[in-house]
């Protein structure tokens, strides 16, 4: 599953938990909110495969966790900061929890957790929370600071950082804007560029496609593009670079992986995935792709990395994703 769903499929005891209709106790729905159904599924086989197999499972399920705060923070680069101060609200806030606000406040933290931040994960607009700036304002100073993101500061400083990206609809209000009558770079909320135009970015892959050899990278696919000092230069995500603290984990959860790999193959794809995320080498991504597409023994699969460029509108950056599975066997004898 996604890094980003597994908090949310752990809700089972749920209060609106359903029974499914095959006259058992499977809960299928654990929960509903705004326009969002979180469901369960079944995993059939699990008991079928070997101890190895479900170590190997775990191993890539751990890899997939430890990437969760990267997707937060290329989604918007003060998701995280929102996130923890709200997580720590729901943590400790010592006011009344028996309120319609409480309630409206918990369902916000739901959307935001579900979306990987404040922006809705389909249509990528901006949503607001469905209680009042002054009720937030009780919240955070009834939350005690020792709880809060210690980077942000006293209740004050947080109220004044957070207040109005919150609640203002006018400040970042799209993740990915694709209106060509825009500057879509400026215009989007994501955290793939920083004081770059539009017009700059176009200009400095173009520069880059230029000198690209004869087998080409994506380039962009593993970076985030600045400006500093008037130069246009890329910081680069990988284990000595940008999200080199949660890349560092996911190496480890990998390594433990690759020592129970279902065969060779497979052993060298994770460990050249591995090599990707140590360098940061778009022509290694290559290779592991290629090694990748072409293991086909193997019952265990899962992707792990900077994949999807559609949270760019520029279609260069690579939205960090993880997802493991296993091969159901009687499902393929049906297909």
């Amino acid at each position: 599953m996604q890094a980003h769903n597994n908090l949310t499929n752990n809700k089972s005891n749920n209060q609106n938990s359903k029974v499914n209709s095959q006259n058992d106790s499977f809960q299928w729905q654990i929960d509903q909110f705004a326009d969002i159904r979180i469901m369960r599924y079944r995993v059939p086989g699990w008991e079928t495969l070997s101890l190895k197999q479900k170590k190997l499972l775990y191993y890539l399920s751990e890899a997939a966790i430890c990437g969760r705060d990267i997707l937060f923070d290329q989604n918007y680069k003060h998701n995280l900061a929102i996130r923890r101060t709200l997580e720590a609200i729901h943590k400790g806030y010592t006011g009344n929890r028996d309120t319609e606000d409480w309630q409206n406040f918990v369902e916000y933290l739901k959307r935001i957790w579900f979306s990987n931040g404040i922006h809705h994960h389909a249509s990528t607009d901006k949503f607001l929370p469905n209680f009042s700036q002054d009720y937030f304002t009780e919240i955070v100073r009834g939350t005690p600071n020792s709880l809060l993101p210690s980077e942000l500061g006293t209740h004050e400083a947080i109220l004044e950082e957070l207040t109005p990206l919150i609640f203002n609809p006018t400040i970042v209000a799209k993740r990915v804007n694709q209106d060509s009558s825009t500057d879509i770079v400026t215009n989007s909320a994501n955290n793939y560029y920083e004081g770059v135009t539009q017009n700059e970015v176009e200009e400095f892959y173009t520069k880059a496609a230029s000198t690209n050899n004869e087998n080409p990278v994506p380039l962009g696919l593993n970076s985030k593009l600045l400006k500093n000092n008037e130069e246009v230069t890329e910081k680069v995500w990988k284990q000595n670079g940008m999200y080199g603290s949660a890349i560092e984990k996911i190496i480890f959860w990998l390594k433990e992986a690759s020592e129970v790999a279902e065969n060779d193959h497979q052993k060298e794809v994770i460990k050249t995935l591995i090599r990707f995320y140590e360098t940061g080498d778009l022509e290694v991504f290559n290779d592991y792709n290629i090694l990748w597409v072409n293991n086909l023994n193997s019952s265990v699969d899962f992707i792990n990395g900077f994949i999807e460029n559609y949270g760019d509108p520029m279609g260069y950056k690579g939205s960090w994703e993880a997802l493991v599975n296993f091969t159901d066997i009687e499902a393929t004898k049906r297909t």
